[in-house]
């Protein structure tokens, strides 16, 4: 069965247009969820709506949507005042600007889409528009209207189709200057800074996210399946606490784990990977006479 598109409009470039439909590019619903069962009973449980002083339940019809301005002190809406500022919907992905995609900030990616023409009618248009796209280099930014609120969305090829991204607004970006200021400047000693370099060279490789593993998500699969089978499941060990060693030992140690690693991976290492490592290895000599 055919996926089943999230929207559908039409995708515009100046006077260019094409019929297009918009696909989720990712997922959560392979991921194990649970529901909240009466243990007592093994029934589902429900929720109602109820008001929180007087604890009655409120009908649908008597519930309105309200901003808290104090505590306890609310501005109600009503879903016809709410319809006032609605964005009206064109059912359109305008492009308005095109920009280099290295300038777009990682913080501002949301959630990404496939767009694909919708149907025969409109290929020949789509193909052109994500042709222009790929020859500039370039990222496509444009508006569209979903879930009531209008999005920016940036486009780009991907294969036959365009890869869309929903961009976050800056009020929705927090400034990192909040969380980084209190980092200090520290001064790194640069027998530390080779030693660290070495374990980075080590570990370097290729993005490959078939090699992501979610282990938390397999071991629920492996608790549900004995559970399934009535074996009894009994709680793992308790790792001890790591014991706190100096900085400069646990570099030591990382590039002694690296290098028995790499011995058994790799017959044979980068000339550059064996100028670090020797490096590394006079820093170490170094502390130990001074030590």
């Amino acid at each position: 069965m055919a996926p089943r598109a999230y929207w559908k409009g039409y995708l515009k470039l100046s006077l260019v247009s094409c019929p297009v439909a918009l696909f989720p590019a990712s997922s959560e619903r392979e991921k194990i969820s649970f529901h909240q069962l009466n243990k007592k009973t093994g029934n589902r449980i429900k929720y109602r709506k109820v008001d929180a002083e007087t604890e009655n339940e409120v009908d649908a019809s008597d519930i309105v949507k309200g901003y808290e301005v104090g505590k306890g002190e609310y501005i109600e809406l009503e879903p016809e005042e709410l319809e006032a500022v609605a964005i009206e919907s064109t059912r359109t992905i305008e492009i308005d600007e095109f920009v280099p995609k290295n300038e777009i900030d990682d913080l501002y990616l949301n959630n990404p889409y496939y767009l694909v023409p919708d149907g025969e009618v409109g290929q020949q248009a789509f193909a052109v528009i994500r042709e222009a796209i790929r020859k500039q280099g370039m990222v496509a930014l444009g508006r569209v209207v979903f879930t009531s609120r209008e999005h920016v969305m940036a486009l780009e090829p991907r294969g036959k189709g365009l890869l869309g991204v929903t961009l976050r607004y800056p009020y929705e970006i927090r400034k990192e200057e909040q969380y980084f200021d209190e980092v200090e400047d520290e001064k790194i000693p640069k027998d530390m800074l080779e030693l660290a370099t070495h374990i980075v060279e080590t570990k370097s490789g290729h993005f490959n996210p078939d090699k992501f593993e979610d282990h938390y998500e397999n071991a629920l699969k492996e608790l549900l399946k004995k559970k399934r089978a009535g074996e009894k499941i009994e709680a793992p060990k308790e790792r001890e606490p790591a014991k706190v060693i100096n900085l400069m030992d646990a570099l030591r140690r990382s590039v002694s784990a690296e290098r028995a690693g790499g011995a058994r991976r790799k017959p044979s290492r980068s000339s550059a990977q064996r100028r670090t490592a020797k490096r590394a290895s006079r820093s170490s000599a170094r502390h130990k006479k001074a030590g």
